[in-house]
């Protein structure tokens, strides 16, 4: 379907625009009052089934609230806006206890894609393929989470160390979980708070390990970030040492900024390596 936000949002959803505010993601006003978000996923195929067949998947009860996927449609994916509101404790100790309900609600397999979604999705403008396994998080990790995106930095990282991490990943991983459903980007970009609290947008999402995702909360920081895990470990405690292997389970998201922004990325990704080996 071609076309701008205007037309294409017209087109989905039957209604007519009265404004349109930005480009991708667009603020589209609508002539029955609503306003809802058009983004434009041309320059990155698939982009578009991967984000709307996340969002349905992560949509759980006494889950964070995520926008409601209006349409799908070749390029275009037009969802609910989330209204503007400000960080508070009880809301980040609410967002704790609902991300304890998103991770139990569990997934097929380390790897697997939100029913419907893509093999190869995207983890913000990077590639990451989504295929089940049967292994361990541990083996998973190493050779669908680590090796491609090393392998794509060149030689911007220091692979011994990382070699070191894929070799020794089945002592450094702690004990064993069952695959939990993550949002898989979740860094505070992608948590927005509301008046009725915090929401999720933006997933990558598949089967994971639910430490990964709270590691990314801290990776470039969160308010209130100790209440979320507080109130997170006293609904769904975690296994003994989890703080400790932070750094590992950042090893992914530092990986992926390293490939597509370079720069002090790759300093912290290997500082990150060396770290997980110190556990």
């Amino acid at each position: 379907m071609t076309g701008g936000a205007a037309e294409t949002v017209e087109r989905l959803l039957g209604v007519g625009v009265h404004r349109v505010s930005g480009r991708s993601p667009a603020r589209v006003e609508l002539d029955d009052g609503r306003t809802v978000v058009a983004k434009n996923g041309a320059a990155d195929p698939g982009s578009v089934p991967a984000e709307a067949a996340g969002l349905r998947w992560l949509a759980v009860p006494d889950g964070p609230p995520v926008p409601d996927v209006l349409a799908d449609h070749d390029e275009w994916l037009v969802t609910t806006l989330v209204p503007s509101g400000s960080p508070s404790s009880d809301a980040a100790a609410d967002l704790g206890r609902r991300l304890a309900a998103l991770h139990a609600n569990g997934a097929d397999a380390f790897g697997s894609a939100p029913p419907g979604g893509p093999e190869l999705a995207w983890i913000g403008r990077a590639r990451m393929r989504n295929v089940p396994t049967d292994r361990t998080w541990a083996e998973w990790y190493a050779t669908d989470r680590i090796e491609p995106y090393v392998r794509a930095a060149g030689g911007q990282l220091d692979t011994a160390v990382f070699d070191d991490v894929m070799n020794r990943l089945p002592e450094l991983a702690g004990p064993d979980e069952p695959p939990a459903r993550l949002h898989g980007d979740l860094w505070s970009g992608n948590v927005l708070w509301s008046p009725d609290g915090a929401w999720l947008v933006d997933p990558a999402a598949h089967g994971g390990h639910r430490e990964t995702d709270l590691a990314m909360l801290d990776l470039f920081g969160l308010p209130h970030l100790a209440t979320v895990l507080a109130a997170y470990d006293e609904t769904a405690p975690l296994a003994d040492g989890w703080r400790t292997r932070v750094p590992l389970h950042q090893l992914f998201p530092l990986l992926v900024h390293t490939v597509l922004f370079g720069g002090g990325y790759a300093g912290q990704a290997d500082a990150a390596a060396r770290a997980a080996l110190r556990t």
